[in-house]
């Protein structure tokens, strides 16, 4: 360099401008240690996991992965021979036991009634026969013309034929009563059991044909038909659109700054869509930056956890595992 360069280029720095040029550097340099305009996260989801608290084998799988389900789709099939008798058998007991209620109310049969009707008819004209007896005999003992024995032997019969027709009319009224209070109370609490294991039944028979207990995504399938599947054991995995949420990490200065509520842009690569998202948790506890997103700036600070949920409408847009930009409305 010779002499006059030097002196050039010292004379540059001599102009004010030099100096608030400096300046403004100094300034930025200030400004890039506040929160930055964006954080790091990831796309996670919170899946349904269906299974059947019975074992057995799986005959058929009515869905596959990447499939949409509707709320109430049947997802596979366990065999259930043996829940299918069992129901069968619970609703015959149950049939069994509302006959023999219906019959201890209803009393006894028609024609054993009509027989006590006919017995108490036949009482009551054998009784009217013994009174005008009675009378008749009561005038001739008045006029000496019979004996008082002949007398007391009629008032006698006509006795006789009156405790008959009040035993008959007794055993009438009890026929048509039925069984005895004790006998219909048990026979009520037979069928009121046999009533809850029909309901056991037909539990244990739909618990090997589950379905899906929301609309949303098949995420995943665990058996292929023919396996056995453990009691328990998830068989479909399924994410509900409202099941999709974004994680991403603020450090101590910026998360004073946020609430449940607040309104959040989330970008990710290959999009220059941004999705809106409400954030829905933020964790009480500070954590070093996971090694899911840290960087070598940034490995050794404390954050904390943000959880925000886009619309439904915009769910399928993301993808678990995905990695996203958030950025603070």
């Amino acid at each position: 360099m010779t002499s006059s360069t030097f002196r050039l280029s010292l004379d540059i720095f001599s102009y004010p401008t030099a100096l608030s040029v400096l300046l403004a550097l100094l300034a930025l340099a200030g400004c890039s240690n506040g929160p930055p305009d964006y954080f790091q996260g990831y796309v996670e989801g919170e899946y349904l996991y269906v299974s059947s608290p019975l074992a057995g084998n799986l005959e058929g799988l009515a869905v596959s992965r990447g499939g949409q389900v509707e709320a109430g789709q049947p997802l596979f099939d366990l065999e259930r021979e043996h829940e299918r008798a069992a129901a069968a058998e619970a609703e015959q007991n149950l049939r069994q036991a509302e006959n023999r209620l219906a019959d201890l109310e209803k009393g006894q049969r028609p024609s054993e009634i009509a027989a006590l009707e006919a017995k108490l008819a036949q009482a009551r004209i054998a009784f009217e026969l013994a009174q005008k007896e009675y009378a008749r005999r009561d005038a001739l003992l008045k006029q000496n013309a019979i004996a008082q024995e002949q007398l007391d032997r009629s008032r006698t019969e006509k006795e006789r034929g009156e405790a008959q027709i009040r035993q008959l009319a007794a055993e009438l009224e009890t026929a048509r009563l039925g069984a005895r209070p004790d006998q219909v109370a048990a026979a009520r609490a037979a069928v009121a059991a046999a009533q809850e294991r029909v309901a056991q039944a037909k539990w244990a028979l739909a618990q090997k044909q589950p379905v899906a207990p929301q609309d949303g995504l098949v995420f995943d399938t665990y058996y292929v038909p023919g396996e056995f599947v453990p009691a328990a054991r998830p068989v479909v995995s399924i994410l509900p659109p409202g099941n999709v949420l974004v994680r991403f990490f603020v450090p101590e200065e910026a998360v004073a700054a946020l609430a449940p509520g607040s309104k959040v842009s989330v970008r990710m690569d290959g999009s220059d869509r941004a999705y809106p998202a409400a954030i829905s948790y933020i964790s009480p506890q500070a954590e070093y930056t996971p090694p899911v997103i840290y960087s070598r700036e940034t490995r050794a600070k404390l954050v904390y956890l943000i959880e925000a949920r886009p619309a439904a409408a915009d769910a399928p847009a993301l993808h678990p595992g995905q990695p996203v930009e958030v950025r603070v409305e």
